[in-house]
Protein backbone atom coordinates (compact mmCIF):
# COMPACT_ATOMS: atom_id res chain seq x y z
CA UNK A 1 0.00 0.00 0.00
CA UNK A 2 1.40 3.39 -1.02
CA UNK A 3 2.22 5.64 1.98
CA UNK A 4 -0.02 8.68 2.21
CA UNK A 5 0.23 12.14 3.70
CA UNK A 6 -1.62 13.12 6.84
CA UNK A 7 -5.21 14.20 6.23
CA UNK A 8 -6.20 17.88 6.39
CA UNK A 9 -7.38 19.01 9.83
CA UNK A 10 -10.88 17.76 10.53
CA UNK A 11 -10.37 14.63 8.44
CA UNK A 12 -11.91 15.91 5.21
CA UNK A 13 -10.54 17.59 2.10
CA UNK A 14 -8.72 20.91 1.94
CA UNK A 15 -11.16 23.82 2.05
CA UNK A 16 -9.67 26.83 0.23
CA UNK A 17 -12.04 29.81 0.20
CA UNK A 18 -10.36 31.81 -2.59
CA UNK A 19 -12.69 32.46 -5.53
CA UNK A 20 -11.22 32.53 -9.03
CA UNK A 21 -12.24 33.48 -12.56
CA UNK A 22 -15.82 34.52 -13.25
CA UNK A 23 -16.94 33.80 -9.69
CA UNK A 24 -14.29 36.14 -8.29
CA UNK A 25 -15.13 38.88 -10.82
CA UNK A 26 -18.83 38.68 -9.97
CA UNK A 27 -18.15 38.82 -6.23
CA UNK A 28 -15.85 41.84 -6.64
CA UNK A 29 -18.66 43.61 -8.49
CA UNK A 30 -21.06 42.80 -5.66
CA UNK A 31 -18.49 43.98 -3.09
CA UNK A 32 -18.60 47.48 -4.56
CA UNK A 33 -22.11 47.92 -3.13
CA UNK A 34 -21.33 46.60 0.36
CA UNK A 35 -20.26 48.49 3.49
CA UNK A 36 -16.46 48.46 3.65
CA UNK A 37 -14.13 47.75 6.57
CA UNK A 38 -10.32 47.91 6.60
CA UNK A 39 -8.91 44.93 8.45
CA UNK A 40 -5.74 44.77 10.54
CA UNK A 41 -2.49 43.20 9.36
CA UNK A 42 -3.16 40.09 11.46
CA UNK A 43 -6.69 39.77 10.09
CA UNK A 44 -5.35 40.08 6.54
CA UNK A 45 -3.04 37.13 7.20
CA UNK A 46 -5.93 35.12 8.57
CA UNK A 47 -8.05 35.92 5.48
CA UNK A 48 -5.24 34.80 3.19
CA UNK A 49 -4.82 31.55 5.13
CA UNK A 50 -8.56 30.95 4.85
CA UNK A 51 -8.25 31.62 1.13
CA UNK A 52 -5.55 29.02 0.46
CA UNK A 53 -7.00 26.38 2.78
CA UNK A 54 -4.38 26.79 5.47
CA UNK A 55 -7.12 27.10 8.09
CA UNK A 56 -9.16 24.14 6.82
CA UNK A 57 -11.91 23.40 7.79
CA UNK A 58 -12.92 26.93 8.93
CA UNK A 59 -15.27 28.78 6.60
CA UNK A 60 -14.71 32.22 8.09
CA UNK A 61 -14.29 34.18 11.31
CA UNK A 62 -15.41 32.70 14.63
CA UNK A 63 -18.58 33.53 16.53
CA UNK A 64 -18.72 34.05 20.28
CA UNK A 65 -19.20 30.38 21.20
CA UNK A 66 -16.23 29.35 19.08
CA UNK A 67 -14.15 32.26 20.40
CA UNK A 68 -14.80 31.19 23.98
CA UNK A 69 -14.26 27.52 23.19
CA UNK A 70 -10.92 28.22 21.52
CA UNK A 71 -9.82 30.40 24.45
CA UNK A 72 -10.96 28.17 27.30
CA UNK A 73 -10.87 24.62 25.94
CA UNK A 74 -8.90 24.81 22.66
CA UNK A 75 -11.90 23.51 20.76
CA UNK A 76 -14.82 24.95 18.83
CA UNK A 77 -18.49 24.52 19.70
CA UNK A 78 -18.67 21.46 17.41
CA UNK A 79 -15.72 19.85 19.21
CA UNK A 80 -13.06 20.55 16.57
CA UNK A 81 -9.64 21.18 18.10
CA UNK A 82 -8.54 24.80 17.62
CA UNK A 83 -6.02 26.45 20.00
CA UNK A 84 -6.21 30.18 19.10
CA UNK A 85 -9.25 32.31 18.16
CA UNK A 86 -9.55 33.49 14.56
CA UNK A 87 -11.61 36.67 14.84
CA UNK A 88 -12.39 39.93 13.06
CA UNK A 89 -13.00 43.20 14.93
CA UNK A 90 -14.67 46.42 13.80
CA UNK A 91 -15.59 49.77 15.28
CA UNK A 92 -18.96 50.51 16.89
CA UNK A 93 -19.88 52.68 13.91
CA UNK A 94 -19.03 49.99 11.35
CA UNK A 95 -20.83 47.32 13.34
CA UNK A 96 -23.98 49.45 13.34
CA UNK A 97 -23.92 49.51 9.52
CA UNK A 98 -23.76 45.73 9.21
CA UNK A 99 -26.69 43.88 10.80
CA UNK A 100 -26.64 40.11 11.17
CA UNK A 101 -27.47 38.65 7.77
CA UNK A 102 -25.85 41.61 6.02
CA UNK A 103 -22.64 41.58 4.01
CA UNK A 104 -19.41 43.53 4.25
CA UNK A 105 -16.36 43.99 2.03
CA UNK A 106 -13.07 43.47 3.89
CA UNK A 107 -10.30 45.76 2.65
CA UNK A 108 -6.51 45.45 2.77
CA UNK A 109 -5.04 47.66 5.54
CA UNK A 110 -2.34 49.08 3.26
CA UNK A 111 -3.82 49.81 -0.16
CA UNK A 112 -7.54 49.33 0.43
CA UNK A 113 -8.17 46.67 -2.22
CA UNK A 114 -10.91 44.13 -1.51
CA UNK A 115 -9.51 41.05 0.22
CA UNK A 116 -12.80 39.26 0.83
CA UNK A 117 -16.51 39.56 1.42
CA UNK A 118 -18.23 38.31 4.52
CA UNK A 119 -21.81 37.42 5.35
CA UNK A 120 -22.28 38.54 8.93
CA UNK A 121 -23.88 35.83 11.03
CA UNK A 122 -23.15 37.39 14.42
CA UNK A 123 -21.94 40.52 16.19
CA UNK A 124 -20.50 40.25 19.70
CA UNK A 125 -18.08 41.76 22.21
CA UNK A 126 -15.26 39.89 23.89
CA UNK A 127 -13.32 40.13 27.13
CA UNK A 128 -9.93 40.98 25.68
CA UNK A 129 -8.08 40.43 28.95
CA UNK A 130 -9.64 36.97 29.22
CA UNK A 131 -8.39 36.06 25.75
CA UNK A 132 -4.90 37.29 26.63
CA UNK A 133 -4.74 35.30 29.87
CA UNK A 134 -5.91 32.12 28.17
CA UNK A 135 -3.89 32.39 24.95
CA UNK A 136 -0.77 34.32 25.99
CA UNK A 137 -0.75 33.54 29.75
CA UNK A 138 -0.32 37.25 30.47
CA UNK A 139 -1.99 40.64 30.15
CA UNK A 140 1.31 42.50 30.08
CA UNK A 141 0.93 45.19 27.38
CA UNK A 142 4.63 44.83 26.55
CA UNK A 143 3.87 41.38 25.09
CA UNK A 144 3.36 41.95 21.33
CA UNK A 145 0.48 39.47 21.11
CA UNK A 146 -1.30 41.04 24.07
CA UNK A 147 -0.79 44.47 22.53
CA UNK A 148 -2.35 43.20 19.30
CA UNK A 149 -5.45 41.86 21.06
CA UNK A 150 -5.91 44.86 23.35
CA UNK A 151 -5.76 47.19 20.32
CA UNK A 152 -8.52 45.28 18.52
CA UNK A 153 -11.70 47.24 17.87
CA UNK A 154 -14.63 46.69 20.27
CA UNK A 155 -17.05 44.54 18.23
CA UNK A 156 -16.33 41.19 16.57
CA UNK A 157 -18.08 40.10 13.39
CA UNK A 158 -18.49 36.40 12.63
CA UNK A 159 -19.50 34.58 9.49
CA UNK A 160 -18.35 32.84 6.32
CA UNK A 161 -16.01 34.63 3.92
CA UNK A 162 -15.35 34.54 0.20
CA UNK A 163 -11.70 35.41 -0.39
CA UNK A 164 -10.90 37.53 -3.45
CA UNK A 165 -7.16 38.24 -3.11
CA UNK A 166 -3.85 36.45 -2.66
CA UNK A 167 -2.42 39.55 -0.98
CA UNK A 168 0.30 39.88 -3.63
CA UNK A 169 2.37 37.12 -2.03
CA UNK A 170 2.75 34.98 -5.19
CA UNK A 171 3.94 38.03 -7.10
CA UNK A 172 6.35 39.07 -4.34
CA UNK A 173 7.81 35.64 -3.58
CA UNK A 174 7.26 33.56 -6.72
CA UNK A 175 7.65 29.81 -6.29
CA UNK A 176 8.59 30.30 -2.64
CA UNK A 177 4.95 31.04 -1.82
CA UNK A 178 3.15 27.70 -1.82
CA UNK A 179 -0.41 26.78 -0.91
CA UNK A 180 -1.28 23.62 1.03
CA UNK A 181 -2.46 22.00 -2.21
CA UNK A 182 0.90 22.79 -3.83
CA UNK A 183 3.05 21.45 -0.98
CA UNK A 184 0.95 18.28 -0.84
CA UNK A 185 1.34 17.77 -4.58
CA UNK A 186 5.11 18.29 -4.31
CA UNK A 187 5.49 15.90 -1.38
CA UNK A 188 3.47 13.25 -3.22
CA UNK A 189 5.57 13.70 -6.37
CA UNK A 190 8.66 12.96 -4.28
CA UNK A 191 7.06 9.95 -2.63
CA UNK A 192 7.15 11.59 0.81
CA UNK A 193 4.66 10.65 3.53
CA UNK A 194 6.62 11.62 6.67
CA UNK A 195 7.40 15.33 6.38
CA UNK A 196 8.72 17.54 9.18
CA UNK A 197 7.90 21.25 9.15
CA UNK A 198 10.53 23.64 10.46
CA UNK A 199 8.82 26.86 11.52
CA UNK A 200 10.99 29.96 11.25
CA UNK A 201 10.75 33.70 11.49
CA UNK A 202 14.56 34.04 11.56
CA UNK A 203 17.51 33.09 9.35
CA UNK A 204 18.82 29.58 9.96
CA UNK A 205 22.15 29.24 11.72
CA UNK A 206 24.08 26.09 12.63
CA UNK A 207 21.70 25.15 15.46
CA UNK A 208 18.66 25.40 13.15
CA UNK A 209 20.50 23.42 10.48
CA UNK A 210 21.14 20.73 13.09
CA UNK A 211 17.42 20.55 14.01
CA UNK A 212 16.40 20.20 10.37
CA UNK A 213 18.97 17.48 9.72
CA UNK A 214 17.88 15.52 12.79
CA UNK A 215 14.36 15.63 11.34
CA UNK A 216 15.59 14.44 7.94
CA UNK A 217 17.14 11.41 9.62
CA UNK A 218 13.72 10.19 10.75
CA UNK A 219 11.45 11.66 8.02
CA UNK A 220 11.43 11.64 4.23
CA UNK A 221 12.16 15.34 4.09
CA UNK A 222 11.77 18.71 5.76
CA UNK A 223 9.66 21.74 4.84
CA UNK A 224 11.45 24.88 5.96
CA UNK A 225 8.35 27.03 6.34
CA UNK A 226 9.10 30.70 6.67
CA UNK A 227 6.63 33.26 7.96
CA UNK A 228 6.09 35.99 5.37
CA UNK A 229 3.69 38.22 7.32
CA UNK A 230 4.35 40.98 9.83
CA UNK A 231 6.93 40.62 12.59
CA UNK A 232 7.98 42.67 15.58
CA UNK A 233 10.56 45.47 15.18
CA UNK A 234 14.11 44.15 14.95
CA UNK A 235 13.24 40.84 13.27
CA UNK A 236 14.90 40.08 9.92
CA UNK A 237 12.62 40.88 6.93
CA UNK A 238 11.27 37.88 5.04
CA UNK A 239 13.06 38.64 1.76
CA UNK A 240 16.44 38.69 3.56
CA UNK A 241 15.70 35.67 5.72
CA UNK A 242 14.57 33.52 2.80
CA UNK A 243 17.69 34.37 0.77
CA UNK A 244 19.85 33.33 3.72
CA UNK A 245 17.91 30.07 4.07
CA UNK A 246 18.25 29.40 0.33
CA UNK A 247 22.03 29.84 0.60
CA UNK A 248 22.15 27.37 3.50
CA UNK A 249 19.97 24.82 1.69
CA UNK A 250 22.02 25.06 -1.52
CA UNK A 251 25.35 24.47 0.19
CA UNK A 252 24.62 22.19 3.14
CA UNK A 253 21.57 20.01 2.41
CA UNK A 254 20.95 17.13 0.02
CA UNK A 255 18.59 18.81 -2.48
CA UNK A 256 16.04 15.99 -2.47
CA UNK A 257 15.54 16.30 1.30
CA UNK A 258 14.50 19.93 1.73
CA UNK A 259 11.79 22.28 0.50
CA UNK A 260 11.69 25.97 1.37
CA UNK A 261 8.31 27.69 1.27
CA UNK A 262 6.52 30.62 2.89
CA UNK A 263 3.11 31.33 4.32
CA UNK A 264 1.23 34.63 4.82
CA UNK A 265 0.45 34.84 8.55
CA UNK A 266 1.62 37.43 11.06
CA UNK A 267 3.28 36.16 14.23
CA UNK A 268 1.14 36.15 17.37
CA UNK A 269 4.03 35.27 19.74
CA UNK A 270 1.70 32.98 21.70
CA UNK A 271 4.38 30.45 22.62
CA UNK A 272 2.85 27.03 23.43
CA UNK A 273 -0.59 27.84 21.98
CA UNK A 274 1.00 29.07 18.78
CA UNK A 275 3.04 25.87 18.55
CA UNK A 276 -0.26 23.99 18.45
CA UNK A 277 -1.63 26.31 15.76
CA UNK A 278 1.59 25.81 13.78
CA UNK A 279 1.12 22.04 13.96
CA UNK A 280 -2.55 22.35 12.98
CA UNK A 281 -2.02 24.29 9.78
CA UNK A 282 1.13 22.29 8.91
CA UNK A 283 -1.19 19.28 8.91
CA UNK A 284 -3.12 21.08 6.17
CA UNK A 285 0.16 21.57 4.28
CA UNK A 286 0.75 17.81 4.46
CA UNK A 287 3.34 17.66 7.26
CA UNK A 288 3.29 14.71 9.66
CA UNK A 289 5.61 16.39 12.17
CA UNK A 290 6.46 19.85 13.47
CA UNK A 291 9.95 20.47 14.79
CA UNK A 292 9.51 22.09 18.21
CA UNK A 293 12.70 23.46 19.65
CA UNK A 294 13.47 25.77 22.53
CA UNK A 295 10.89 28.53 23.24
CA UNK A 296 8.88 27.86 20.07
CA UNK A 297 6.98 31.01 18.98
CA UNK A 298 7.91 32.70 22.24
CA UNK A 299 9.02 36.22 23.02
CA UNK A 300 10.96 37.60 25.97
CA UNK A 301 10.68 35.45 29.08
CA UNK A 302 6.90 34.91 29.07
CA UNK A 303 7.19 31.15 28.51
CA UNK A 304 9.45 28.44 29.83
CA UNK A 305 11.97 27.15 27.27
CA UNK A 306 10.11 23.83 26.86
CA UNK A 307 6.50 24.84 27.55
CA UNK A 308 5.78 24.29 23.85
CA UNK A 309 7.03 20.70 24.21
CA UNK A 310 4.79 19.95 27.17
CA UNK A 311 1.58 21.39 25.73
CA UNK A 312 1.44 18.60 23.13
CA UNK A 313 0.97 16.18 26.04
CA UNK A 314 -1.98 18.23 27.34
CA UNK A 315 -4.22 18.02 24.28
CA UNK A 316 -6.70 15.17 23.68
CA UNK A 317 -5.44 12.11 21.85
CA UNK A 318 -6.26 12.43 18.16
CA UNK A 319 -6.74 16.22 18.30
CA UNK A 320 -3.98 16.56 15.70
CA UNK A 321 -2.48 14.10 13.24
CA UNK A 322 0.67 16.22 13.00
CA UNK A 323 2.96 15.35 15.90
CA UNK A 324 5.64 17.33 17.69
CA UNK A 325 9.24 16.38 17.00
CA UNK A 326 10.65 17.68 20.28
CA UNK A 327 14.33 18.59 20.28
CA UNK A 328 16.33 20.09 23.12
CA UNK A 329 18.33 23.32 22.85
CA UNK A 330 21.18 22.85 20.35
CA UNK A 331 24.62 24.43 20.12
CA UNK A 332 28.25 23.89 19.13
CA UNK A 333 30.22 22.10 21.84
CA UNK A 334 33.98 22.63 21.68
CA UNK A 335 34.69 19.50 23.73
CA UNK A 336 32.34 17.33 21.65
CA UNK A 337 33.82 18.90 18.53
CA UNK A 338 30.48 19.45 16.81
CA UNK A 339 26.79 20.29 17.04
CA UNK A 340 24.97 18.77 19.99
CA UNK A 341 21.91 19.24 22.16
CA UNK A 342 21.16 19.30 25.85
CA UNK A 343 20.20 15.62 25.60
CA UNK A 344 23.41 14.49 23.88
CA UNK A 345 26.14 16.73 25.30
CA UNK A 346 27.44 16.05 28.86
CA UNK A 347 29.49 19.26 29.10
CA UNK A 348 28.67 22.56 30.77
CA UNK A 349 28.03 26.05 29.41
CA UNK A 350 31.72 26.97 29.41
CA UNK A 351 32.26 24.49 26.56
CA UNK A 352 29.18 25.52 24.55
CA UNK A 353 28.84 28.30 22.01
CA UNK A 354 25.45 29.95 22.54
CA UNK A 355 24.92 33.34 20.93
CA UNK A 356 21.92 35.51 21.73
CA UNK A 357 20.01 37.29 18.99
CA UNK A 358 21.02 40.60 20.55
CA UNK A 359 24.71 39.68 20.45
CA UNK A 360 24.48 38.47 16.85
CA UNK A 361 22.74 41.67 15.70
CA UNK A 362 25.45 43.70 17.45
CA UNK A 363 28.24 41.78 15.71
CA UNK A 364 26.58 42.08 12.31
CA UNK A 365 25.65 45.75 12.63
CA UNK A 366 29.20 46.59 13.75
CA UNK A 367 30.87 44.41 11.11
CA UNK A 368 32.52 42.20 13.72
CA UNK A 369 33.41 38.55 13.05
CA UNK A 370 30.90 35.85 13.93
CA UNK A 371 32.23 32.44 15.04
CA UNK A 372 32.16 29.95 12.17
CA UNK A 373 30.79 27.37 14.59
CA UNK A 374 27.66 29.49 15.02
CA UNK A 375 26.69 30.28 11.43
CA UNK A 376 27.65 29.31 7.89
CA UNK A 377 29.62 31.91 5.89
CA UNK A 378 27.06 31.98 3.07
CA UNK A 379 24.33 32.90 5.58
CA UNK A 380 26.49 35.57 7.17
CA UNK A 381 27.24 37.10 3.76
CA UNK A 382 23.51 37.67 3.18
CA UNK A 383 23.01 39.12 6.65
CA UNK A 384 26.08 41.37 6.49
CA UNK A 385 24.81 42.81 3.22
CA UNK A 386 21.47 43.55 4.87
CA UNK A 387 23.00 45.22 7.94
CA UNK A 388 25.36 47.22 5.75
CA UNK A 389 22.36 48.54 3.82
CA UNK A 390 20.77 49.64 7.10
CA UNK A 391 23.94 51.47 8.10
CA UNK A 392 24.12 53.18 4.70
CA UNK A 393 20.50 54.31 4.75
CA UNK A 394 20.04 58.05 5.29
CA UNK A 395 18.92 59.04 8.78
CA UNK A 396 15.40 60.43 9.10
CA UNK A 397 15.23 64.20 8.71
CA UNK A 398 15.08 66.08 11.99
CA UNK A 399 11.80 67.77 12.81
CA UNK A 400 11.83 71.53 12.86
CA UNK A 401 11.27 73.15 16.24
CA UNK A 402 9.59 76.45 16.94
Amino acid sequence: MKPTLVRPHGGGALKPLLLEGAAAAAERQRAAGMPQVRVSSRERGDILMLGIGGFTPLDGFMGEADWRGACDHMKLSDGLFWPIPITLSVSEADAALIPPGGEVALLDPDDGHVLATMQVAERYRIDKAHECVRVFRTTDPAHPGVKMVMEQLPVNLAGPVKVLSDGGFPQAYGELYMTPAQTRALFESRGWSRVAAFQTRNPMHRSHEYLAKVAIEVCDGVLVHSLLGALKPGDIPAEVRTRAIAALAKNYFVPSTIVQAGYPLDMRYAGPREALLHALFRQNYGCSHLIVGRDHAGVGSYYGPFDAHRIFDEIPEGALETQALRIDVSFWCYRCGGMASGRTCPHDDADRLQVSGTQLRKWLSEGQPVPKEFSRPEVLDVLREYYASLAAAPAPAAKATA
